[in-house]
């Protein structure tokens, strides 16, 4: 994976956490999505310094810098779901690169797509610019895009920011006399209130020419910004609302852009793009798989059979026979698809199953909770593998899943080896977390190496873990300088806890129960997580061929002492919170829509809705807002309601060296908010649950067939 150097003095500008500069930068290695589109002057997609309607396919995270008089914008979008962008921006006012920014203009922004577009009628999108962040850049949008051959045409209607012009009034006063009101420039946080708000709108255009040369194309544009705030506040004279310029894609991962607004003001871009699902690392090395015997011989061997499997990688334990069909309990690992080690056991076992057993049945287990039976047709992997005839479609159509609820089943002796064996599941996990502008002390960072390994069982009932952080580098300690101190902090003292170099993560036992394929239970206790220690519990039903699924939650949360030796004692803290659950699965593809709602950390209570997607090779993308009805410190010295964040996650377990299961995490979201929290379930149900449900076992059925 190659990685560029970046000269830019972060330190000064502050836009964008170098870890994650490298990280984007790496793009060469495993972007592969044409750089069509490009952006425009704060970030998404658009012309020069208009949006339009277009999209980034699904996944694509994009990353951006750009300047003109008076401001540079850096940001870090995700292309979350096929109609929802949402981007991190840090606005600076500097006019050049070598000059340190004299002001700090933070903001999360955000596209979505109404209507995509046909052959007949346009893509239509609305978009948000500080949504949530700093009045001073916040600004709506309501823009059509229609593509006829090379040409790229966009018009669309702006608020705020986007229609200062103020051609005619805002239509949406026919609605409600509140989208009249004012918009006022000021050190305030915008916020769902000021939405589409003000007396009047602009509307914006342009067109965007693909030139034959490959990569090349003209944008020209008519903005709506007419830079009140900027004119009112000094001697800046406003450029000329229409722009010209170049882009320029070299390849599929880079786009860089120059041009000029009026005849006197110079703008340059440059973004990296690239996407999780051609992320080139997985969460499990490669393996030499035992090939499948050519022909049947022998009788049936139990023993023999659990060897062979676990010869190719896979444990099994009870194995049984019964006429012509052989059953197992199968613990599956979690950084491997379930059909993938359907098809890797099945194999192992096929190779000491005599000539008799026809059907090979598993029961999913992990953590004692156990999913619906699977049972593949020993004759249609022959088919596929030894005589290259059929499909893992076809192997599908054959497969029986129970749904019935478990059998007792008696549980293997356990000996001191078998408990142990869970060590194997050691990884590493490489988080970094990054906020945007406290005030104006520049992005705010951490990073942190945690190392993490389930621990031995007892009994097959209860299941033990452990984790330990070390706190790699930050700049926290600028968050005592501008928020206030709490007698009770949840997560305001994050400093603290980064203050310390190694500190016990987790140290927590659960005992887990299913009571059907469908029902599953957990209850926990310990050092739940880097900040809270205490007993609590959870509850799921998810069927196994429904979309959706239900659960609740609670905890009785002990807070840490972040001056303890390992951060291992209470402070004398202790709160209780609880949730109800949902998940729904919008899509076959890994896409699902999540809520809780309930009482969190600071005994505020709220909800969180949030979407997610999964993508093949085990990267993730989260976004998440959070309501509460209590009040935090905002990023501006005011406060907010509200506590949001993207989260990116990327496997790195097949890389030399490193164990598998093993990922790289980067979070976007706001340090030391003390609304909206609650504890980091170290056995989540539903995380756990995923391989059991029939959604996954059809996205990853391919699989199934083991790879030589």
């Amino acid at each position: 994976m190659s990685v560029y150097n970046f000269k830019l003095d972060m330190s000064k500008f502050s836009h964008l956490n170098i870890f994650t500069i490298a990280f984007i930068l790496s793009a060469p290695a495993w972007a592969n999505e044409p750089a069509r589109y490009s952006p425009f002057l704060s970030g998404p997609l658009g012309l020069n310094i208009v949006p339009n309607a277009r999209m980034d396919p699904v996944g694509t995270i994009r990353a951006s810098v750009s300047t003109q008089d008076p401001y540079m914008h850096g940001s870090l979008g995700f292309q979350v779901a096929e109609p929802l962008y949402i981007s991190f921006r840090q606005t600076s006012e500097s006019s050049s690169l070598l000059d340190e920014a004299e002001r700090l203009y933070p903001g999360i922004d955000a596209k979505l797509r109404l209507m995509k577009e046909t052959r007949t009628t346009p893509e239509i999108a609305i978009g948000l610019q500080s949504a949530f962040g700093h009045k001073r850049m916040a600004g709506e949008y309501l823009a059509l895009s229609k593509r006829v051959g090379d040409f790229d045409f966009t018009g669309g209607m702006g608020w705020g920011r986007f229609g200062s012009a103020g051609h005619i009034k805002n239509p949406l006063r026919h609605i409600s006399n509140h989208f009249e009101k004012n918009r006022i420039d000021q050190e305030m946080p915008n916020d769902i209130t000021n939405w589409f708000t003000g007396e009047k709108v602009g509307f914006f255009g342009g067109i965007e020419y693909f030139t034959p040369l490959d990569g090349l194309s003209i944008k020209a544009d008519y903005g709506a910004d007419r830079y009140s705030a900027e004119t009112a506040a000094g001697d800046f004279d406003a450029p000329a609302p229409w722009a010209l310029g170049l882009s320029y894609s070299p390849n599929d991962w880079m786009n860089a852009s120059i041009g000029t607004q009026g005849f006197d003001k110079i703008m340059a871009r440059i973004s990296f793009s690239g996407a999780p699902s051609q992320w080139p690392f997985s969460g499990a090395k490669a393996q030499t798989i035992t090939p499948l015997h050519a022909k049947r011989v022998g009788t049936a061997e139990p023993q023999a059979m659990h060897l062979g499997a676990e010869k190719n990688g896979v444990s099994l334990v009870n194995i049984q026979t019964h006429n012509r069909s052989a059953s197992a309990t199968f613990p599956l690992k979690d950084y491997r698809s379930a059909p993938a080690q359907y098809g890797i056991a099945a194999v192992g076992m096929a190779n000491h199953a005599g000539t008799q057993v026809e059907a090979f049945t598993f029961t999913p287990q992990v953590m004692n909770l156990r999913g619906p039976s699977v049972s593949i047709m020993r004759s249609d992997l022959e088919n596929v593998i030894l005589k290259s005839q059929g499909s893992a479609a076809e192997i599908w159509q054959n497969t029986e899943f129970s749904k019935a609820e478990h059998k007792a089943m008696k549980a293997p002796p356990a000996s001191i080896m078998s408990n142990w064996e869970s060590f194997k599941s050691f990884r590493l996990i490489l988080e970094n977390q990054i906020s945007l502008s406290e005030e104006d002390s520049g992005t705010l960072h951490r990073s942190s190496l945690i190392a993490e390994s389930k621990g031995p069982s007892f009994f097959g009932l209860l299941h033990t873990g452990a984790g330990l952080r070390l706190n790699l580098h930050d700049n926290l300690e600028r968050l005592n300088d501008i928020r206030p101190q709490y007698l009770l902090p949840v997560r305001s003292n994050v400093s603290a806890f980064a203050d310390q170099r190694v500190s016990m993560d987790r140290l927590y036992a659960s005992f887990t129960h299913s009571f059907t394929p469908a029902l599953h239970t957990a209850i926990t206790g310990g050092y739940l997580e880097e900040m809270y220690g205490g007993l609590g519990g959870e509850i799921l039903y998810r069927p196994f061929d429904s979309r959706w699924a239900i659960g609740l939650e609670s905890w009785l949360a002990l807070k840490r002492d972040p001056y303890a030796e390992l951060n291992m004692g209470f402070n004398g803290d202790s709160l209780l919170s609880g949730h109800i659950n949902a998940w729904y699965d919008l899509d076959n593809d890994g896409l699902t829509l999540h809520g809780k709602f309930g009482r969190f950390l600071a005994e505020d209570i709220g909800g969180t809705i949030g979407l997610s997607k999964e993508f093949q090779n085990g990267a993730s993308i989260d976004a998440f807002i959070t309501l509460t009805d209590t009040a935090d410190f905002d990023l501006f010295g005011g406060t907010t309601h509200a506590y949001h964040g993207v989260r990116l996650s990327l496997p790195l377990g097949s890389v030399p060296y490193i164990p598998p299961g093993s990922r790289l995490d980067v979070k976007l979201e706001p340090f030391g908010r003390d609304i909206g929290q609650s504890i980091d379930n170290p056995v989540p149900l539903y995380a756990l649950t995923e391989p059991f449900s029939e959604d996954h076992l059809a996205r990853y059925w391919d699989e199934v067939i083991p790879q030589k």
